[in-house]
């Protein structure tokens, strides 16, 4: 599988059979331009959307007649299996925010853990219901989302053998929410490939946990 960081929490997944899976693609300039990336044009056979606010829901520039997926359940499409579990965009159960959907996809023999905009540390039902997880992809920018400190305690619970954190303050987004700095610094041992793009197999899992610093594509 090659896992691309297109930006902000917009990741394409592709199995090695070419079918490929692209989540929470943003509308670039989104928020009076906070969301700086350009904009979302890649093929997709599968789109997942975990909410429905601008810098998570904007399909409409991806390519290709894609299966969109925006609700909790349980899908198998084109060998890709998906589970979405339902969560909260807050730690209020939605009051301020709304819903948030959190995706467990298993590709490729992997099961790849996207967050969404999680805003809240999950109960033992909720971590039951995605475990095992092999790659998470979590927030850690906080304000709107979980933060730094409440990432690193899911991903203790969860122990997956990959984290890519995502959903921060970086050159190319100037949300009011923080940067990378925080979570950096409890993995020094984080590992940072030169370009956007990471790639793994079931086979190549790493014994230990790892976290992988990806740059945005867009």
């Amino acid at each position: 599988m090659e896992i691309k960081w297109l930006g902000h929490a917009c990741f394409l997944l592709e199995a090695d059979n070419g079918i490929r899976l692209i989540t929470d693609p943003y509308e670039s300039g989104a928020f009076s331009g906070a969301i700086g990336h350009r904009p979302v044009t890649e093929r997709a056979d599968i789109v997942t959307v975990s909410h429905y606010h601008l810098d998570h829901c904007h399909a409409d520039d991806v390519k290709g007649d894609y299966k969109l997926i925006d609700k909790s359940g349980t899908y198998n499409i084109e060998g890709v299996h998906i589970e979405g579990v339902k969560s909260w965009h807050d730690n209020n159960e939605g009051k301020v925010r709304g819903k948030n959907i959190i995706f467990k996809i298993s590709m490729d023999n992997l099961n790849v853990c996207h967050f969404g905009d999680l805003g809240h540390i999950l109960d033992e039902e909720a971590l039951d219901s995605i475990r095992p997880v092999d790659i998470a992809l979590i927030p850690v920018g906080g304000t709107f989302t979980i933060d730094s400190s409440e990432a690193v305690s899911i991903i203790n619970m969860l122990d997956p053998k990959v984290t890519i954190p995502m959903h921060f303050k970086n050159d190319r987004c100037s949300l009011d929410i923080d940067s990378l700095d925080g979570f950096i610094d409890m993995f020094k041992n984080a590992l940072r490939p030169s370009g956007s793009t990471f790639s793994i197999d079931k086979e190549s899992l790493p014994d230990e946990s790892k976290t992988v610093i990806l740059r945005p594509a867009l």
